[in-house]
C-alpha cells in the first residue's frame, strides 16, 4: 500500500467531520472526546472554510491527510499554532482495519515534517489521551520524547483528562 502525506483540502474536510460524528460513543471516550462538544457539521464546515481563507501564518488550525492508494486513512491536525515557534498537533486512524499495523508511525513522521516546514515550527507537542495507548505508543515509535502525564483538556472537543505530553524538537 503507498502512503501519500500531504495537506488537506478544503474539500477533503468531511473526512474529520463525519470521523468524529460516526464514532461511536466508546471510540469517543478512548480518544476524551466529549460528544456533546461536536460542533454542528454546517458549522464545523464553515468555521474550516474561514481557517482556509486565512494565510498560513494566522492560522488557527492546519490540516493534513493520509491517504493511499485504497483511499483516505487517517487525519493529524495542529492546533494551538504559535508560527513561527510551536502547535499541538491531534493524530486519528479513520479505519479500524488501518490500525495497529504501523501506518499510524509512518504517517506521524511525514506529518512532522509537514507541519515543521509549513508553520516554521521550533518544537511540536502531541496530548493523547494517556490510557489510550495506541497514540502514545505511535508517539514514542515517531521519535518523540515524552514530558509529563498531567490533567486537562487538550482540545476542543475534549472533556478533562489525564493526558501524556509528548513533544519533539526541530533538528
Amino acid at each position: 500500500m503507498t502512503l501519500i502525506v500531504r495537506e488537506m483540502k478544503l474539500s477533503e474536510v468531511g473526512l474529520i467531520i463525519n470521523y468524529f460524528h460516526q464514532s461511536s460513543p466508546e471510540h469517543l471516550n478512548t480518544m476524551g472526546v466529549d460528544p456533546m462538544r461536536l460542533p454542528d457539521p454546517v458549522k464545523w464546515q464553515e468555521r474550516y472554510a474561514y481557517e482556509y481563507s486565512q494565510p498560513i501564518e494566522k492560522r488557527k488550525a492546519f490540516l493534513v491527510i493520509w491517504d493511499s492508494d485504497q483511499g483516505p486513512i487517517g487525519f493529524s491536525t495542529a492546533d494551538k499554532i504559535v508560527f513561527g515557534q510551536e502547535a499541538f498537533m491531534h493524530l486519528h486512524i479513520v479505519n479500524p482495519d488501518q490500525r495497529k499495523i504501523g501506518n499510524g508511525t509512518k504517517c506521524v513522521k511525514e506529518t512532522v515534517k509537514i507541519y515543521f516546514e509549513t508553520l516554521k515550527l521550533q518544537r511540536l507537542f502531541c496530548e493523547p489521551n494517556a490510557f489510550n495507548i495506541a497514540p502514545n505508543r505511535t508517539l514514542q515509535r515517531a521519535g518523540f520524547k515524552y514530558v509529563k502525564t498531567h490533567e486537562t483538556v487538550p482540545g476542543l472537543l475534549n472533556y478533562h483528562q489525564a493526558v501524556t505530553r509528548w513533544v519533539l524538537d526541530r533538528l
